[in-house]
C-alpha cells in the first residue's frame, strides 16, 4: 500500500458548497432520422453489447495538501441497465463541469462475430467475468478523516481489467462491482492528459485520462472512459488496463446519409473570420474558375484548370511533378488572393472514430492564399512583408459525436501544424448546438474562443500572432457545405470529387529571405531579450521560413489517422 499526504474528503456534499454540475448542450437533442444502429443507445461490439453511461454518483475527492492543483473527484455510475455490468469507476477534475462517461457492457455470445469465431479454447470462455480479487494501489489519509483507497481488479488467466475501482472504506471491493473482458476482445489503451497529480515528498500519485493506442479511421479500440493510476513506487510497470476493441466490422452504430445531414445542419458550426482579414475562402470551384493554374515540372506553362478539377492529375503521390499556382497577371493574382466568401463552403469528410462508438465529421476550409505573418516580441507586433505567405491554406476542424445518442463530445481545432481538442463544456455556441469556429488573421487557424494566441515561445513573449475576432465574414457549414467522403458507407456512396485525387501541391514551393527579416525583429528586443537569428530561428514555427505548396486533405495524417494531440 502507497501513502500520500493529501487533503482528502470522503463526503464531497458535505465538504464542498457544491456538487459540480453536470453539463448539457445549449438545446435538447432532435429525434434523428431512422437507422440502424446510430444514437439507439446501445452498440454491438461483436460479443459484447455496450452501453455508454453519463450519470454519476461521486465516491471520494482529493486535493493537495498545499492548495496545488484543483484536485479531482472520483465516480461510480449510476442507472447502469439490467443484465450490464461495469468496467471501471470515472474520474474527473474539480474545476469543470460533470462531463463523462463510462461504457457498461453485457455478453452476447449468440452474436459472435465471424472474424473472431475461431477454434480456440479462449474463444470459448464468456466474453466477461469476475475479477479473482483486487490489489490496493495506493490509498490517502487525511486530518478530516477523509479517506480513499484505489484498487486494481486482478483478472483470471485470459481476461483484461478496464479500469480501476474506488471505495472509501478499507475493505476490499465486492467482486459484483466490476467485469474483466477475455484478452481477444481488448485492445491496447494509453494514458494521456494527466489529470491529477499529488507531487508529495513521500510519493506521487498520479491520474490520467486513457484512449487506445491505435485510432484513427481504421482502429478498432474502444475508450471505455475509465482512468489510470500509477504511483512514483510502481510507474515502471506494465499497464495493466486495456480497452474495448469493436469486432463488428459493418459499424452498424455509424450515422447513414440522412442522419449525416441531420448532425450537420444541427452541429454546423458557424466560421468567423477575422474583420481585418483580407484573405477570405472561397469554393473550390471558384477558385479554378477564376484563373488558378496547373503546372507541371517540365513545362514552364501553367495550364488552365476545369472548373470541377477534371484535369488535374489524380491518384499517385506528391512527387514533386505537379503544382497549382495563381495568375500570371498581377490584376487576377490579387483578385484571387482575397478569395470569395460568397462562394465558400465546407468539404465535409465522415468517418469513424474510437471502433465506430464515435463519428468523426471533418470539415475542411479552403482559402486561396495564406497572408504574411505578425510576430509578436515583447510589447512589440511586427508584421511581415512576406514571411509566412504562400498560395492555397487548407484548414480544418472536427466534430466528434457519440454514436449512441448523436451528442456532441468534443471538438478539435487546427492550428497550423498542430491543434487541440477541446470539451463540449468549454465551447461557445450560437443558435443551439452549433458552435463557433474563429479562424485567425492571414493565417486561418481555428480557436474555440476570440482572443491573441502566441505561437512560439510563451515564456519569452515571442512567437507568432494569431488574432481571432467575430466580425460580419462568416461561413454557415451547417448550411453551407459539400460531403466529399465518407468511406464507410461503401464505395460511391458519397462520389468524391475529382480535385479530391489531386495528390500533389496546391501551391508552389517558396523559400522566404528570412535571415533579413528576423534581423529586423531582434532589432525591436530588448537588449535583454536579444537572440542570434539562428536562436531565434528555433523559437519560430519552422514553417515560416519556407515550405513546399500546401497539400489537399486527403494527403494530410488526419484524413485516415486520428488527430495529433
Amino acid at each position: 500500500m502507497f501513502g500520500c499526504e493529501c487533503d482528502c474528503w470522503d463526503n464531497v456534499s458535505e465538504i464542498y458548497p457544491f456538487e459540480p454540475e453536470h453539463f448539457a448542450l445549449p438545446s435538447p437533442l432532435p429525434q434523428w432520422p431512422q437507422g440502424q444502429g446510430f444514437a439507439t443507445g446501445r452498440i454491438n461490439l461483436g460479443e459484447i453489447e455496450a452501453v455508454q453511461i453519463t450519470q454519476f454518483d461521486s465516491i471520494w475527492s482529493c486535493t493537495p495538501l498545499h492548495g496545488k492543483g484543483k484536485g479531482v473527484t472520483f465516480y461510480k455510475a449510476v442507472g447502469i441497465p439490467d443484465g450490464f455490468s461495469s468496467l471501471g469507476h470515472y474520474c474527473q477534475p474539480n474545476d469543470r463541469q460533470l462531463r463523462g462517461y463510462v461504457l457498461v457492457a453485457r455478453d452476447v455470445a449468440s452474436s459472435k462475430s465471424a472474424e473472431n469465431n475461431i477454434h480456440n479454447s479462449i474463444s470459448n470462455l464468456p466474453a466477461l467475468t469476475k475479477p479473482l480479487n483486487y490489489t490496493l494501489i495506493w490509498s490517502s489519509k487525511s486530518n478530516h478523516n477523509g479517506v480513499g483507497y484505489v484498487w486494481l481488479p486482478n483478472a483470471p488467466v485470459d481476461y483484461k481489467s478496464m479500469g480501476f475501482v474506488v471505495t472509501n472504506e478499507p475493505d476490499e471491493p465486492e467482486l459484483e462491482e466490476v467485469r474483466c473482458v477475455r484478452s481477444d476482445l481488448t485492445e491496447t489503451c494509453e494514458a494521456f492528459d494527466m489529470i491529477f497529480d499529488t507531487d508529495s515528498m513521500c510519493s506521487s500519485f498520479q491520474v490520467w485520462n486513457t484512449r487506445p493506442s491505435k485510432r484513427g479511421m481504421l482502429g478498432k479500440g474502444v475508450s471505455v472512459g475509465t482512468f489510470f493510476c500509477s504511483t512514483c513506487v510502481n510507474s515502471g510497470d506494465e499497464f495493466n488496463i486495456t480497452c474495448l476493441k469493436n469486432l463488428d466490422s459493418t459499424l452498424q452504430a455509424m450515422p447513414n446519409q440522412d442522419q449525416i445531414h441531420a448532425l450537420i445542419k444541427h452541429y454546423g458550426p458557424t466560421v468567423f473570420f477575422h474583420p481585418d482579414d483580407i484573405y477570405m475562402p472561397s469554393s473550390v470551384r471558384w477558385f479554378f474558375e477564376n484563373g488558378a493554374l496547373l503546372y507541371k515540372n517540365s513545362n514552364d506553362m501553367g495550364v488552365n484548370i476545369d472548373s470541377k478539377g477534371l484535369n488535374l492529375p489524380a491518384g499517385g503521390k506528391n512527387d514533386g511533378q505537379f503544382w497549382l499556382d495563381l495568375p500570371d497577371n498581377d490584376d487576377k493574382r490579387n483578385v484571387i488572393k482575397c478569395g470569395n466568401i460568397e462562394s465558400a463552403e465546407l468539404y465535409v469528410h465522415v468517418k469513424p472514430a474510437m471502433g465506430g462508438t464515435f463519428t468523426d465529421i471533418v470539415m475542411w476550409v479552403f482559402c486561396p492564399f495564406n497572408g504574411p505573418a505578425t510576430i509578436k516580441a515583447g510589447l512589440v507586433n511586427i508584421a511581415m512583408s512576406k514571411i509566412g505567405e504562400h498560395v492555397s491554406d487548407w484548414e480544418h476542424f472536427t466534430l466528434r459525436l457519440s454514436n449512441f445518442t448523436g451528442e456532441l463530445w468534443n471538438m478539435y481545432f487546427s492550428q497550423h501544424s498542430g491543434g487541440e481538442w477541446v470539451d463540449a463544456c468549454d465551447l461557445e455556441f450560437i443558435e443551439g448546438n452549433r458552435p463557433i469556429v474563429y479562424s485567425s488573421k492571414c493565417g486561418h487557424a481555428s480557436f474555440p474562443h476570440p482572443g491573441s494566441y502566441i505561437e512560439g515561445s510563451s515564456l519569452l513573449g515571442i512567437g507568432v500572432r494569431n488574432d481571432a475576432a467575430r466580425s460580419n465574414y462568416f461561413v454557415d457549414s451547417s448550411t453551407k457545405y459539400e460531403m466529399i467522403a465518407a468511406e464507410y458507407l461503401g464505395h460511391g456512396v458519397v462520389k468524391e470529387p475529382h480535385w479530391l485525387q489531386y495528390m500533389r501541391e496546391w501551391g508552389p514551393t517558396i523559400v522566404y529571405d528570412s535571415r533579413s527579416e528576423l534581423d529586423k525583429i531582434i532589432s525591436y528586443l530588448p537588449f535583454f531579450l536579444r537572440f542570434s537569428v539562428e536562436s531565434l530561428f528555433e523559437l519560430l514555427p519552422t514553417e515560416l521560413y519556407g515550405e513546399e505548396g500546401p497539400t489537399g486533405p486527403k494527403e494530410k495524417d488526419n484524413w485516415v489517422g486520428d488527430e495529433r494531440d
